[in-house]
């Protein structure tokens, strides 16, 4: 049960950052708290993963899902489930070492974990590039279905 209380914390981060993002309906903030806590889910749950990278764009590509699919049902901007379920992913630690490490003169582990942090960022943006490109396309196919006579 300890290794999922994450999933609790990344909840209640989602709800501090909707209240910043001023998400004005109780429905919508709850459920991009609990699109955050699944990512964090997912996240921990692929733990035997050997590539970090990996679990970043798995765990984003469900978090895209679910924004997709709330916006559907809601009939709102997925981008609210989106950007809040995404705050638990972001590599906030590496990059906070890299930091450390370029002013305490480190330059080799300050590439190293520069390199891990852009990667896993590129991962976060490729995971909501493939969902979101995917989605457009099967909502422009079904349009144009719709509209032949």
């Amino acid at each position: 049960m300890e290794r999922y209380l994450p999933c609790l914390y990344a909840f209640l981060a989602c709800a501090g950052f909707s209240i910043v993002f001023e998400i004005k309906k109780p429905l919508f903030i709850f459920l991009s708290c609990v699109t955050g806590a699944i990512s964090w889910l997912v996240y921990l749950l692929l733990g035997g993963l050997e590539s970090e990278v990996v679990r970043y764009f798995l765990a984003t590509i469900v978090v895209s899902l679910l924004s997709e699919l709330f916006a559907r049902i809601l009939k709102a901007p997925a981008t609210i489930f989106l950007v809040i379920g995404i705050v638990p992913l972001v590599p906030g630690g590496g990059l906070y070492y890299a930091m450390d490490a370029l002013i305490n003169a480190d330059y080799i582990l300050f590439a190293q974990k520069g390199v891990e942090t852009a990667a896993c960022a590129g991962a976060i943006a490729a995971g909501v590039s493939v969902v979101t490109s995917i989605v457009r396309m099967a909502a422009t196919k079904r349009a144009s279905r719709q509209q032949k006579p």
